[in-house]
C-alpha cells in the first residue's frame, strides 16, 4: 500500500538539534549542542514534595488528574502573575496569562492564530530554531534583521518598514538570544515598540532565558509598558524542568482569546498535574530564590569556563551574561563540514546554517555550556577548536 502524506509535510523542517539529541547518547560524546538544562540541577526533592502535597489533598488531586480549562488553571496563573523573578511582566493579571504547553506551543498557537501562507514575518537573524520551523511550516515568509550585541538591528528594520515592508508580527528573543546570547538594548526595545504601534504590527518577545542573567539582569519586557502591542512567552523550562511542558502567554485580549481557540482544537489543555506542582513550587518563594541562585552562579562558573577555552586568535564572540549559549565565529572555518569531524572525535555542537535566515552564518557555532561540567567543557572546546585548525592538536593525543 502507497501512503500518501499531506502536501503541508513538505514544509516541515527537521531539527538539526533535535537530531543531535540520539548521536549524544553515544558514550563519550561531549555535548555543546542542545540548550539542555543541567540535570543536576532539576530539584526532584523539591518537585516530588510538590506532588505528593497535591496529591495527599482530595481537592487539589482532583483539580490535578481532572480535565482542566484550557487557559490554564487558575491557581497556576495567579502564582505566575505574581512570581516576577520568572514571569518577568510584573503588571500581567492573572487573566491576562494562558497556559501553553512549553512556549513552544505558545509559538504555534500564535502563528496559527496570525499567520496565513505568504504573510511577511519578521524574525531574528540567526533565529531560535524552534520559531523558524513553526513559521515555515505555516508558510510564512521570512524576514531576517540582522542581530548584534545589542539585539535585533531596529534600524534596519526601520528602514525596510520605510520601504513598505508590513509584517503580520515580529518575533524576537531579546533577553539572552538564542543561538547569540545577545541582549536587546532598551532604545532599541522602545524604538520597536513605537514601529508596531505606527505600522500596525505585534511585537513576540520569547523570554526563555530572561531569568537566566548572571552578570546582569536583562531589561525588563517590552510588555510591562506596551500591552497592546506585544505577546510575552514563558517557560519554567529553564528555570525547573523541560520535562514538565509549562509555558504562557501574556496577550492583548483579542490574541489571548484566538489562542485559546487554537489550543482547545489542539490539547484541550496542559497537563493540570503539571501546573499544580509548579504552581506549588513557584509559591513557595523561599525555595524559588535559593534554586535561581544555584542555577544562575552554576551557569555563570560554565560560561567562564567554556569561554577562556574559546579565547584563541581566529575565535571571536561576546561573552555570554546569561542564558546558555556562546555563538562562535571560528574564522575560515566552515562550521557544517566542522560537524562531522567533530562528531567523530566526540564533539557536538550546532553549526550556524541551522540559524540561517538571510545571512548564511557558515563560520558560526552554537556552543552550549549548560550541561557539561567544567572540565569537560574546556576539554571539548579544546579538542573542537583542534579539529578546526584554530588551537594546537590534542585529538588522538
Amino acid at each position: 500500500m502507497s501512503i500518501t502524506l499531506a502536501r503541508r509535510n513538505d514544509a516541515f523542517e527537521s531539527s538539526i538539534v533535535r537530531e543531535l539529541l540520539t548521536v549524544g547518547d553515544r558514550p563519550g560524546m561531549r555535548s555543546l549542542a542542545g540548550g539542555l538544562p543541567d540535570p543536576d540541577s532539576f530539584p526532584t526533592s523539591r518537585l516530588a514534595d510538590a506532588a505528593a502535597r497535591v496529591l495527599a489533598d482530595p481537592g487539589r488531586a482532583e483539580r490535578a488528574l481532572q480535565y482542566g480549562p484550557t487557559d490554564g488553571l487558575p491557581e497556576l496563573r495567579a502564582v505566575l502573575a505574581a512570581t516576577p523573578s520568572v514571569q518577568r511582566v510584573h503588571t500581567a493579571t492573572a487573566d491576562e496569562l494562558v497556559i501553553t504547553t512549553g512556549s513552544q506551543q505558545a509559538v504555534h498557537l500564535l502563528v496559527s492564530a496570525l499567520v496565513d501562507h505568504d504573510d511577511p514575518v519578521v524574525v531574528d537573524d540567526p533565529c531560535y530554531l524552534g520559531a523558524r520551523q513553526v513559521l515555515s511550516a505555516a508558510g510564512a515568509r521570512l524576514v531576517g534583521v540582522p542581530v548584534d550585541a545589542d539585539g535585533m538591528n531596529v534600524a534596519v528594520l526601520a528602514e525596510r518598514l520605510r520601504a513598505g515592508l508590513r509584517p503580520r508580527f515580529v518575533y524576537t528573543v531579546p533577553a539572552f538570544q538564542n543561538p547569540s546570547g545577545a541582549v536587546l538594548h532598551p532604545d532599541r526595545g522602545a524604538e520597536l515598540v513605537r514601529l508596531a504601534r505606527r505600522y500596525g504590527f505585534l511585537v513576540i518577545e520569547d523570554d526563555a532565558y530572561g531569568a537566566l542573567g548572571f552578570v546582569d539582569a536583562p531589561p525588563l519586557p517590552l510588555g510591562i509598558d506596551a500591552p497592546d502591542v506585544v505577546v510575552t512567552l514563558g517557560t519554567v523550562s529553564k528555570v525547573l524542568a523541560p520535562g514538565l511542558r509549562v509555558g504562557w502567554a501574556r496577550a492583548p485580549q483579542v490574541v489571548r482569546d484566538a489562542i485559546v481557540r487554537a489550543k482547545q482544537a489542539s490539547d484541550l489543555h496542559t497537563s493540570s498535574l503539571s501546573q499544580t506542582i509548579v504552581a506549588d513550587a513557584f509559591a513557595d518563594r523561599a525555595f524559588l530564590a535559593g534554586h535561581l541562585e544555584l542555577i544562575r552562579t552554576r551557569y555563570a562558573s560554565r560560561a567562564a569556563a567554556l569561554a577562556g577555552a574559546l579565547d584563541e586568535p581566529g575565535v571571536s564572540f561576546n561573552p555570554p551574561r546569561g542564558g546558555l549559549f556562546v555563538w562562535a565565529r571560528l574564522d575560515g572555518v566552515d562550521t557544517a563540514s566542522l560537524l562531522e569531524r567533530a562528531i567523530a572525535n566526540n564533539v557536538m555542537f550546532v553549526p550556524g546554517h541551522a540559524f540561517a535566515v538571510d545571512e548564511p552564518w557558515a563560520q558560526h557555532a552554537r556552543l552550549s555550556f549548560a550541561t557539561l561540567p567544567e572540565p569537560t567543557l574546556r576539554d571539548a572546546a579544546v579538542d573542537l577548536l583542534a579539529l578546526a585548525g584554530l588551537a594546537p592538536s590534542r585529538v588522538g593525543g
